[in-house]
């Protein structure tokens, strides 16, 4: 009986210790118990190690004995297994979105504050443009060319005529163009085509049908990139009319013809 009593001692002393152990360690509950119960369990094997054998048992007796053997075995088995922590998706996906909660507002914030300055920025360099356009009488320069039509670039010479055409190029990068076409052997992903001869087919009014109507005729060879409307409908509202002009005129000049510059095809 006494070693019985020191096997116990021991076990609940290990246990304690493991207890004290993982509690420092801020294990889960559930972890805790489970390595006391380790401990107890460890010294109940040494306990009945010394204890006195059972007698043999035959026929139904052994049958009943091995029966409610399996039932105490099933029940530990499955009181234990409960007391462990159970997997929810549900549960797992709300940590997830606790923890990629603040992060993604952070990203969102940013991307939110990038665009707000980069749209501030576009709306003052395009106010600066209509301030230059206006200095320089453009206001009556877009009239007549209303009025007379544009069936052919407005003279490029002198002091005004070099103001237009800055001021197209000066659109050709703030409307981002080149990020779907190639002009001077720079820019273009593939999803327009190249404009070094875009002089050569068209007046200025047609690429100013083109800026203002995306869909009003494509490039030879570009029809899948026409069809999937790749040239946004967006410059209408984005540029006034004098920066239609402005630009429409610039990319007229481009009369490159060792460019092989798409045939357009009217629809």
């Amino acid at each position: 009986m006494g070693n019985v009593i020191k096997k116990l001692v021991i076990g609940l002393v290990a246990g304690g210790a493991l207890f004290g152990i993982t509690k420092a360690l801020e294990f889960p509950t559930v972890f805790q118990m489970m390595f006391v119960a380790y401990a107890l369990l460890g010294a109940a094997v040494f306990i009945l190690l010394d204890a006195p054998s059972l007698k043999p048992l035959s026929g139904v007796k052994a049958l009943g004995a091995l029966l409610v053997f399996y039932v105490v075995l099933c029940v530990v088995y499955i009181a234990g297994a409960s007391l462990w922590p159970q997997y929810d998706p549900e549960d797992e996906k709300g940590k997830i979105e606790k923890i990629l909660k603040p992060k993604r507002a952070a990203t969102e914030q940013g991307k939110a504050d990038e665009l707000l300055a980069r749209a501030k920025a576009l709306d003052e360099q395009a106010k600066a443009l209509a301030e230059r356009i206006k200095a320089l009488g453009g206001d009556q320069a877009t009239a007549a060319q209303g009025a007379g039509g544009l069936s052919a670039p407005p003279a490029t010479t002198g002091a005004a005529g070099g103001d237009i055409l800055k001021i197209g190029e000066d659109q050709w990068q703030l409307q981002e163009c080149y990020n779907c076409h190639k002009l001077k052997g720079e820019g273009g992903k593939k999803r327009g085509p190249e404009l070094d001869n875009i002089g050569s087919y068209l007046t200025v009014d047609d690429i100013k049908q083109k800026i203002l109507d995306p869909k009003s005729w494509m490039a030879e060879g570009f029809e899948k990139e026409y069809e999937k409307k790749k040239m946004p409908d967006k410059y209408k509202d984005l540029m006034e009319e004098k920066d239609v002009v402005a630009l429409a005129t610039w990319l007229s000049t481009f009369k490159n013809t060792s460019v092989n510059t798409p045939k357009p095809i009217k629809k």
